[in-house]
């Protein structure tokens, strides 16, 4: 048989095999894994998991709500509401390896005492909240770089070839705003100037080990509390979703940020 005649013959079984649906398959996308806290997990986005247990995972969070568009190979969702860089060294990192394609992380909130200073904010007066506000930012910038260097190491050792995407946090509130109840704007630029502390603190930990970093504070902008559309839940029921975000701030905001590099 001629070199023509081959070619002529290979094709056309090729395209046979395609129009009866046994062809090569269309390549998925790579293995992703979807570590962190309650911001990765979805809490205050309903639709959890129920074999998640407090660990609130949904699928309205925007890993799944990206998993569910792309089509990874697989699909790995660690994130736990409440984890700290600790609980993701030694609870979340099972499913990476050496195939991992994509990893995506936030973390740093809890270990900085997010909840406590928000309890504080609410319950307490305005000189309790800026102490505690300021006590958080002193973490922020003295001891969470090396507790994120740790998590990252440890991501970077057994995901060596993923693509590592660290997403932030959003500014809570619009100052001025049109809130005209609960804490003052005084106590509120505060708290934004402490989500950019730490979002500061995190994009300069995951430049420095080459990771990816998602700043969704953009994209919440005009979506923040005391705004006139809030992607963030105010004090809420169950108290555990106050200040997180909502479905639409899943989609609008984190997975539009997080899909913009992923």
């Amino acid at each position: 048989m001629s070199r023509l005649a081959r070619l002529l013959t290979a094709g056309a079984l090729a395209c046979a095999l395609t129009v009866a649906g046994i062809g090569p398959a269309r390549s998925a996308g790579p293995a992703y894994a979807a570590l962190g806290d309650s911001y990765s997990s979805g809490l205050g986005s309903g639709g959890y998991d129920p074999a998640a247990g407090d660990c609130r995972r949904s699928d309205k969070a925007y890993p799944a709500l990206w998993a569910s568009a792309h089509k990874p190979s697989s699909f790995a969702f660690t994130a736990c509401a409440g984890a700290t860089t600790a609980d993701v060294v030694n609870r979340q990192l099972g499913p990476l390896t050496s195939a991992t394609g994509l990893v995506s992380i936030s973390v740093g909130g809890n270990d900085a005492g997010f909840a406590d200073v928000m309890t504080t904010c609410v319950l307490q007066s305005q000189k309790a909240c800026l102490d505690r506000v300021a006590k958080a930012r002193g973490f922020v910038d003295k001891t969470l770089p090396g507790r994120l260097d740790s998590a990252y190491k440890a991501i970077r050792t057994q995901a060596r070839h993923a693509h590592v995407v660290v997403v932030g946090y959003p500014r809570l509130y619009k100052v001025p705003g049109n809130c005209l109840l609960g804490i003052g704007d005084t106590a509120r630029k505060a708290l934004d100037a402490a989500a950019d502390d730490l979002d500061g603190v995190i994009a300069k930990r995951a430049a420095d080990h080459g990771f990816t970093f998602a700043d969704v504070r953009t994209v919440f902008t005009g979506h923040e509390l005391c705004s006139g559309s809030p992607w963030l839940h105010s004090v809420t029921l169950p108290t555990a979703a106050s200040y997180h975000p909502t479905a639409a701030g899943q989609r609008g905001g984190y997975l539009a940020a997080f899909g913009a590099v992923a």
